[in-house]
């Protein structure tokens, strides 16, 4: 469930800040809650900013082993709910650098949502390699991102250190899991945020009392 989070945060990205009062969606396109979260982001936080973080470096690894088992089974109930498809991709956990920084770019020239909701479908409808080129050059075209420009990004290894920064201001935070979002100075996280986030930006998040956790 969505759980509303209180932390005092120092560093905030670029991107971010200018978009902060119309919310910001933090995603993964190798996370399936980050693509479930996606198909509706833009219906119910219009205007939010798009901004690529490593889902896989916030979670703490589970000792047991059974993190995915548990992750697969949240994202298919999860699915059933909100009557998405879902496969997954072989093999899964994903790592995907050069889908990653492919939608950084795409973030960039402002094709962020585009981009990423074309990767995702790509992967947990198709079953697809997000970081073979084709893939990436079947995102971009879906996003009209150009794709030389496109391809030259997913191949910049700076691009990880960004993400990365973004990945530890959303661990400083407290958000251990995605789907995330920040509407104003509050951050949400888990399967419900968005319906959070939603409500937080039409009452306006800056003029409300701090919220029960969701779940």
């Amino acid at each position: 469930m969505g759980e509303l989070l209180h932390f005092p945060v120092e560093r905030t990205h670029a991107r971010e800040r200018r978009a902060s009062p119309r919310g910001a969606f933090f995603f993964d396109v190798t996370c399936p809650l980050s693509y479930l979260a996606a198909e509706r982001v833009e219906r119910r936080l219009p205007g939010a900013a798009w901004v690529p973080v490593d889902g896989a470096a916030l979670a703490p690894t589970a000792e047991d082993g059974d993190e995915e088992a548990r992750l697969r089974a949240r994202a298919e109930m999860r699915a059933r709910a909100l009557r998405l498809p879902l496969i997954w991709p072989d093999p899964f956990p994903l790592r995907a650098p050069c889908a990653q920084r492919a939608a950084a770019f795409a973030c960039e020239v402002g094709a962020g949502p585009a981009f990423a909701l074309a990767a995702a479908r790509l992967a947990f409808c198709g079953g697809f390699e997000l970081d073979d080129p084709e893939t990436i050059a079947e995102a971009a075209a879906a996003a009209a991102v150009p794709l030389g420009a496109c391809l030259e990004a997913a191949g910049e290894s700076w691009r990880d250190e960004e993400i990365g920064e973004m990945t530890a201001t959303l661990r400083s935070a407290g958000v251990d899991r995605l789907p995330a979002f920040k509407v104003g100075s509050h951050w949400l996280r888990g399967e419900d945020a968005l319906s959070a986030a939603s409500a937080m930006m039409v009452r306006g998040p800056l003029a409300q009392g701090p919220l029960a956790p969701a779940g």
